[in-house]
C-alpha cells in the first residue's frame, strides 16, 4: 500500500510538473476575442486580391504557404489606462517565452514594433507582429502557414506593394485605433 502511495505521489508530482503555467498566445486570443477593449479580426489571405498569374513562382510559393492573420487591437483609453499597462505586460512575457525566435525590433513613428517567430529559420510556420504605442494602444499579429521562407516573404511583399490592394478589409482596424 505505501508504494502505490508513493508511486501516486511521485506520479502527481512529475504530472504537475510538466504543465506550464505560462499562456500560450493562442490562449491570450481566445480569451480577449470578446473582451470590448480589443478588436478581433480573422483575415484570409485573399483578401491580399493578388493576381497569381502575375506572380513569379517564388511569389506563388510565399503565398500558398500563407493560411490566414489573425489580428488582435487593444485600443487605449484613459478609462482603460491600467487594463492597458497589464495586458501588455502581460502579452511582453509571453512573448518573451524562448519559443519564440527574434527576426527584429524596430521603431516607428507609429511606436516600436518586434517580428518573431516560430519554428525553423527556413521553415516558419508563425510570424508574430508585436506593436505598441502608449497614446492609441497595441497590436498583435499572428501571420500563419506552413513551412513560409523569409526570403520569399521580401518578394511577397514586393507583390502586394504592386497589385491594387489599398487595404480594404482592414479599414475596422484603423477606424477602431483612430476613434
Amino acid at each position: 500500500m505505501k508504494h502505490i502511495r508513493t508511486t501516486l505521489f511521485i506520479l502527481l508530482v512529475v504530472l504537475l510538473s510538466s504543465c506550464s503555467s505560462t499562456q500560450s498566445l493562442q490562449e491570450y486570443y481566445i480569451d480577449n476575442t470578446e473582451n470590448p477593449n480589443f478588436l478581433h479580426l480573422d483575415v484570409p489571405t485573399s483578401i491580399l486580391k493578388l493576381d497569381e498569374a502575375n506572380l513569379t513562382e517564388s511569389q506563388k510559393t510565399a503565398l500558398s504557404s500563407l493560411k490566414k492573420l489573425n489580428i488582435l487591437a487593444f485600443k487605449k483609453t484613459e478609462e482603460n489606462t491600467p487594463q492597458y499597462i497589464a495586458e501588455k505586460q502581460q502579452v511582453k512575457a509571453i512573448l518573451s517565452n524562448t519559443i519564440y525566435s527574434e527576426l527584429m525590433k524596430m521603431n516607428t513613428e507609429f511606436g516600436r514594433a518586434t517580428v518573431k517567430y516560430l519554428g525553423d529559420d527556413d521553415a516558419i510556420d508563425e510570424v508574430i507582429i508585436y506593436g505598441d504605442n502608449d497614446e492609441k494602444g497595441f497590436a498583435l499579429i499572428r501571420v500563419l502557414g506552413n513551412d513560409m521562407n523569409p526570403a520569399h516573404f521580401v518578394q511577397l511583399l514586393q507583390a502586394v506593394q504592386k497589385s491594387d490592394y489599398k487595404g480594404e478589409g482592414l479599414g475596422a482596424l484603423g477606424d477602431f485605433l483612430k476613434g
